[in-house]
């Protein structure tokens, strides 16, 4: 009787879970093999994850979520905030990646690269500090790398429960930093990592990498129209700071942060040259005026559409005030000579310090960035770092030395800030694919045997596949 009792029971509930995920359209296997309970019930069964809200989408389920976490991994007790993550459901009998962007997160679906070649799940998470993720009231001192990392490890531990095959970190950026330096604290969390375009800044005061990059990269006449704008901008400084201020008074910006509208002024123009090859390519080149012949306007138009004289207003900085706080804490921030903009520059290129409320303390960890560089030079183990040849963030890379284990540094020819494994050259593009698939448990046979057979998994998705690589106007990773 009792075992009827039991089989009847589990008849029912099998029933009612195969009704609940028939009622969403599209949706993917609930919960892998067996059809067990719904994957939003496994999920929110987890200690401290909350529901935000669910969006439909054909093939997955994903879901915008709440975590509890610790404002100090070191002291638990000593207070909580609620962490935004999203969870782009497949399968539990899939691979799952972790992506940050080391910003805020996308909370429309989306599927990184990794995530496309395993075809797997995909767990993004949003970094500490930035809004709504923020602690209240806000302890800066607890905003460092090591912080962030247990974030992720502990997230991690709550999900492995349920998606219990391997597991791939990745991000660009700022979010190939994150999952570089999740890789550091927590070696042991994941089966491999994909960090592009991450920069690597061990020693902040020693910068001609940056300088040597920007006297060779594209063509010297690139080079040239470019630095001609940015001279013309500071030497018609007086005409187009009157626009400026007309511009911020019309928009209602601000510049305490900063100090004043000229030192935000300068700075926008300081950051033209960097921020046209971190997104554009070569062959825009054509669209920069001739500084000479320009008039005020095309000036003023090609610098706002390239560096963006919104970005150092109170207005423009206040989002990305955790970013900032970091680059002069511990991350480090470039300084470049620009020679041609010699006599005409007042400030040269401002540190973060001046980019971040006064009333928040920083002191800098010159030791932070080295720690990191020789933990990756000697332990990285599944790793891969793709950079893009045109990016100037590039210029300090992440290296490999001796005791490095399956891992890879591939430059992307011609490409910006937004270089993947796709642009790739084709042996390269195949055995980083190859590796990735490898990582994530799931290489067919045939890439086992010939990495050249390597291809992506998942069919291409257009509108999730979309790469939301933020333009960041100012100088920014």
């Amino acid at each position: 009787m009792r075992k009827a009792l039991r089989w009847l029971l589990s008849l029912v509930v099998l029933i009612g879970t195969m009704g609940a995920a028939g009622a969403t359209a599209g949706a993917a296997t609930a919960a892998g093999p067996g059809n067990g309970p719904d994957i939003k019930d496994r999920i929110l069964a987890i200690p401290g994850v909350s529901l935000i809200e669910e969006k439909p989408y054909d093939g997955y389920r994903f879901f915008v979520l709440n975590y509890k976490q610790p404002v100090d991994h070191r002291k638990p007790w000593k207070g909580t905030f609620e962490q935004r993550f999203t969870l782009l459901h497949k399968d539990v009998s899939r691979p799952t990646v972790f992506y940050t962007s080391g910003y805020n997160v996308n909370t429309n679906p989306r599927r990184s690269e990794p995530t496309t070649i395993v075809d797997g799940n995909q767990v993004s998470l949003e970094y500490r500090f930035f809004t709504p993720s923020r602690p209240a009231p806000a302890d800066w001192s607890k905003l460092d790398i090591w912080q962030a990392a247990s974030d992720q490890h502990r997230l991690f531990k709550a999900l492995k429960a349920v998606y219990g095959k391997k597991w791939i970190a990745t991000g660009g950026s700022k979010g190939g930093m994150t999952a570089t330096y999740y890789e550091r604290f927590y070696p042991r969390d994941m089966d491999g990592v994909v960090a592009y375009v991450a920069p690597n800044d061990v020693i902040n005061k020693e910068d001609s990498a940056y300088d040597r990059f920007f006297q060779r990269v594209g063509t010297k006449e690139c080079r040239d129209k470019l630095n001609g704008v940015q001279r013309e901008a500071l030497l018609r400084r007086d005409a187009l700071e009157t626009k400026y201020a007309a511009y911020a008074a019309e928009n209602g910006y601000t510049f305490t942060t900063v100090g004043s509208l000229d030192k935000a002024y300068e700075a926008v123009v300081l950051d033209y040259t960097w921020a046209f090859w971190q997104y554009s390519l070569l062959a825009d080149c054509g669209s920069i005026p001739a500084a000479a012949t320009a008039t005020d306007q095309q000036i003023w138009d090609s610098v706002d559409a390239i560096s963006g004289f919104s970005a150092y207003t109170d207005q423009g900085l206040e989002t990305y005030t955790p970013y900032y706080y970091q680059a002069g804490t511990q991350l480090g921030s470039p300084d470049i000579k620009q020679p041609w903009l010699k006599g005409l520059s007042r400030y040269g290129y401002q540190p973060p310090r001046n980019f971040v409320p006064r009333s928040i303390p920083m002191t800098f960890q010159p030791r932070a960035m080295h720690d990191v560089d020789q933990w990756v030079r000697h332990n990285a183990r599944h790793m891969l770092f793709v950079y893009g040849q045109n990016d100037p963030w590039g210029a300090e890379p992440f290296h490999l030395g001796y005791g490095s284990r399956d891992s890879y540094v591939m430059v992307a020819p011609g490409a910006n800030h937004g270089a993947n494994v796709a642009k790739l050259k084709d042996a390269e593009k195949a055995l980083a694919t190859a590796r990735i698939l490898e990582w994530g448990g799931v290489a067919p046979a045939a890439v086992k045997a010939d990495a050249a057979k390597a291809r992506p998994l998942a069919k291409p998705d257009a509108k999730l596949d979309r790469r939301d690589v933020e333009r960041e106007p100012a100088l920014r990773p």
